[in-house]
């Protein structure tokens, strides 16, 4: 089997891999896109709107580090395929019963479940990558999370407009039981090598080294990111007097230039043309962007800040992935991934709670607040003495 044969079949091992990353950007964004309709349809308040909203990312919060150690010890594709089925039938719960008070617990549920196949699809992407290909693989599995963020809004809003909002949990029932299917047949059993049991103390020294604190604050920094540009900058459109269709248009610009530009990102990371402070650098380029709606908040200029932002976000997600890989110990991938995404999701939720918070005195000094969390993320982030690659990652054991 040449290179080039193994390079097609290990392709072919992950595109399950990259549906689930589908499947989760997917489900929480069809979702999430057309909540605030069908709440509000069943005299559901605005409070009631931000706990659904919000239960999805407290499920995977509070779950992730346990799924992450889940793999460690029995593998990635049994969590994989457990969380999809689970995923798959929590929707398809919700779609049979229609009642509006199950709408949390199916939410939740959903949550639970990409908390379990996530992490599990991390592992596998870095397991396959091995040490020259690592950037790569996880540049194809955010571009493939970024179509399904992408997508998400559209087909969900265009099945509720069809049917209802049951025929989408309907829709996210099949799609992710199909995804486990594929993932159950076509993936092979992923396991990292055994590495010796650690303590508490030895988990939290890792927590607070800087191969961890370092990728995290990148990861964290991109989602808080894009969060705030897809939460904010209809936002500000609006108050431009743009329509919705020009401000829907401002969103898919930034979700397309991250999907199409991360794998492009990965395979100069495996080629060593990024250095690893080059996270660093586009965490700066994403603040660039939002600085540069505070001095042209035009249609103009929104559009280069939406690319900039994207731009910026494809960079930091492969590298950020890539050297939390690498610096996870024997044996812990699975945690470190767990943990690392926590730290992901902390950010999805902190980067708009930021800039709402801000914005009560204006959305400019939100936006300003903004940039400068995300530079101060970016010059922690630097990691000091680097090498122009990241190596390290562990190799393939299947």
């Amino acid at each position: 089997m040449t290179d080039r044969k193994g390079e097609r079949t290990d392709f072919r091992q992950l595109l399950p891999v990259y549906g689930a990353g589908f499947v989760t950007a997917f489900g929480a964004h069809a979702v999430a896109a057309d909540l605030g309709g069908y709440t509000l349809g069943h005299h559901q308040g605005l409070f009631a709107l931000g706990l659904i909203l919000g239960i999805y990312d407290v499920a995977e919060i509070l779950l992730k580090p346990l799924f992450g150690m889940v793999v460690d010890r029995c593998g990635a594709k049994g969590v994989m395929v457990g969380g999809l089925a689970a995923f798959g039938l929590a929707s398809a719960t919700f779609a049979a019963s229609g009642d509006p008070h199950l709408l949390g617990a199916a939410r939740f549920a959903q949550g639970a479940a990409a908390a379990a196949f996530s992490p599990a699809a991390s592992v596998a992407v870095a397991t396959f990558g091995g040490t020259t290909r690592t950037g790569r693989f996880f540049g194809g599995y955010g571009g493939a999370k970024g179509i399904g963020y992408l997508l998400g809004p559209i087909v969900g809003g265009a099945l509720v407009v069809a049917g209802s909002y049951r025929l989408l949990f309907a829709v996210l029932g099949v799609v992710g039981l199909l995804a486990a299917i594929a993932v159950a047949c076509m993936m092979p059993d992923v396991r990292s090598a055994r590495g010796p049991r650690a303590g508490v103390g030895a988990l939290v020294r890792h927590l607070t080294q800087p191969a961890f604190v370092q990728p995290t604050l990148l990861l964290a920094g991109g989602t808080a990111a894009l969060a705030a540009g897809v939460g904010f900058l209809p936002v500000l459109g609006l108050r431009q007097h743009l329509s919705p269709l020009a401000t829907g248009s401002l969103v898919s610009l930034l979700a397309a230039t991250a999907a199409v530009v991360q794998p492009w990102a990965g395979r100069r990371l495996d080629q060593a043309r990024l250095h690893a402070a080059t996270g660093a650098a586009a965490l700066v380029a994403c603040a660039g962007g939002f600085a540069l709606l505070l001095v042209l908040p035009t249609p103009a200029g929104m559009a280069v800040a939406a690319v900039t932002i994207g731009a910026g976000v494809a960079v930091v997600t492969p590298l950020g992935f890539a050297r939390l890989a690498a610096g996870a110990p024997p044996g812990r991938i699975g945690q470190t991934m767990g943990a690392g995404e926590v730290g992901r999701e902390l950010g999805d939720a902190g980067g708009p709670v930021l800039v709402g918070t801000f914005s009560t005195v204006t959305l400019r000094t939100g936006f300003f607040a903004l940039a400068m969390a995300l530079v101060t993320c970016a010059a922690v982030a630097v990691p000091k003495g680097s090498a122009h690659r990241v190596e390290g990652t562990p190799a393939p054991d299947h």
